[in-house]
């Protein structure tokens, strides 16, 4: 976790720097139906390498976003959750789904009329 003095002056800069990365919103979104496993989110997540999707959660745990609960079973059993702090980010996520949604609205209607 970084500290308060290694955080940008800039609001939108620290967001982007704990989740501005592809996985990290992917992963936040997944996150928000339920608890995950680690291979459901490597399935789910295609293209994704299992190093990126380690150091990603690692990091976000890190960071307060989200929770890992390990049950001890043979084998050990692990499950991904958003924090409190993680489920704050859901407006953010909402907003930017409904702006993609817009976003393809806008394109179909240009490809619309250019036939």
């Amino acid at each position: 976790m970084l500290k308060k003095s290694e955080m940008p002056e800039c609001p939108v800069a620290t967001t982007v720097q704990l989740i501005g990365s592809k996985w990290k919103i992917l992963i936040i979104r997944n996150l928000m139906q339920r608890p995950w496993r680690f291979n459901e989110l490597k399935r789910d997540l295609t293209g994704i390498s299992q190093k990126v999707l380690t150091d990603s959660l690692r990091s976000m745990e890190l960071d307060g976003i989200i929770k890992r609960k390990t049950y001890p079973e043979i084998p050990p059993h692990v499950e991904y959750s958003l924090s409190d702090l993680g489920k704050s980010m859901k407006p953010i996520i909402e907003a930017m789904a409904e702006w993609g949604i817009n976003y393809k609205k806008f394109l179909n209607n240009i490809n619309e009329n250019k036939d």
